[in-house]
């Protein structure tokens, strides 16, 4: 069962979609979450977020000043920066 992603600034929808894995960096360390993952509520801290898509395409976004939320497989990260990066 994959996780449902939503990667959004305060400015708009970044990334959004199904993945097998995503890493964030917060305040307390670098975090990964696959499916199944334990909730979470975690502060967001200036870095490199890495998603694997389910096809193992993978993104990466710069992202910064928010919080991580993960529950019933729905990963959602609100930051007040972010942008993929090329």
């Amino acid at each position: 069962m994959p996780l449902q992603v939503n990667l959004v600034s305060a400015e708009e929808e970044v990334w959004s979609g199904e993945a097998s894995l995503v890493i964030a960096k917060t305040v307390e360390g670098e975090i990964g979450f696959m499916a199944g993952h334990e909730p979470v509520l975690a502060i967001l801290a200036e870095g490199r977020v890495r998603i694997t898509g389910t096809d193992g395409v993978k993104t990466e976004a710069d992202a910064k000043d928010g919080f991580i939320s993960v529950e019933s497989d729905t990963v959602t990260i609100v930051a007040g920066q972010a942008a993929l990066v090329a």
